[in-house]
């Protein structure tokens, strides 16, 4: 080690330590104004993984790293760790390669090689977004994906769960059925309670189901009655349901594959037509 480096190092650490948010870059050229000294000492500390630099706004912090992160991240290359603090910074949001390559300014084979180190210590993971299922994000291995990555509860591996939809939708219009009157956080408590899913459904999630029920026809919105406020959004079963089928919906002419050879007295007829007594007898 050069003469001075260690008492160098040694400040580094301690300015850090002095600024537990963040060391910028203007203090420690003001407090260690030999350059050749101060950039040894921080290649030194950023290849032993005890110091991490990011940005906040236009300023380039440090932080000294804490030992038992340093020893997560013993043997990373600079590539390596600059690929996991941008991933990092995305959050919860993950980020693509794409976005990887642009923010790090590393070449393609870089980035590819840092994410397979970075995976294989499990310190981030790749995850498969609803919008687009070809294209990966990555985020830290601890995080769970956003609502945006994943589509939220109504989502199983980035494919709509129609059925699920189904069987909360059928659940909450049998509670309502039974209560007559009852408002959002009611419904969701007794859904929570009966035990049907073990995925996490918020009020918001539980806010969608009765906006479909609503125009399904199924219940409808009315404020207060009973023993909730005139305030208090609550729902009912709808004194007119909108049935499923009806004589409207059903004419068989609309999706007769033959309409066009159908006449009076013909091969085709109204006559003879099986579907059209049928629907007749709506």
């Amino acid at each position: 080690m050069a003469p001075g480096l260690g008492e160098t190092i040694n400040k580094l650490l301690d300015l850090c330590r002095a600024h537990p948010d963040g060391l910028p870059q203007r203090v420690l050229d003001e407090e260690i104004p030999d350059l050749e000294m101060l950039s040894q000492a921080l290649n030194f500390l950023l290849s032993k993984q005890k110091l991490v630099v990011f940005t906040q706004g236009d300023n380039i912090v440090y932080k000294e790293q804490s030992a038992d992160v340093a020893v997560k991240f013993k043997g990373l290359s600079s590539e390596d760790m600059l690929v996991y603090q941008s991933i990092e910074a995305a959050a919860n949001q993950g980020i693509w390669t794409a976005d990887l390559k642009r923010r790090t300014n590393l070449q393609q084979p870089q980035i590819n090689k840092a994410l397979k180190n970075l995976e294989g210590r499990s310190l981030v993971k790749a995850v498969k977004t609803v919008t687009n299922k070809n294209r990966k994000v990555y985020m830290l291995f601890d995080l769970t994906p956003s609502r945006e990555v994943t589509g939220g509860a109504w989502y199983t591996e980035q494919d709509y769960d129609a059925e699920f939809v189904d069987v909360v939708k059928q659940q909450c219009l049998q509670f309502i059925t039974r209560q007559g009157l009852a408002d959002l956080e009611a419904i969701a408590d007794a859904i929570k309670k009966s035990g049907i899913t073990q995925v996490e459904l918020g009020l918001e999630e539980f806010k969608q189901i009765m906006d479909t029920l609503v125009l399904d026809g199924d219940v409808e919105e009315t404020m207060g009655g009973g023993t909730y406020s005139s305030d208090t959004l609550c729902y009912r079963v709808a004194k007119a349901r909108i049935p499923e089928t009806s004589a409207l919906t059903n004419v068989p002419c609309g999706i007769c594959p033959v309409l066009h050879e159908c006449q009076p007295g013909g091969l085709v007829s109204p006559e003879t037509c099986v579907y059209f007594n049928d629907w007749l007898s709506f």
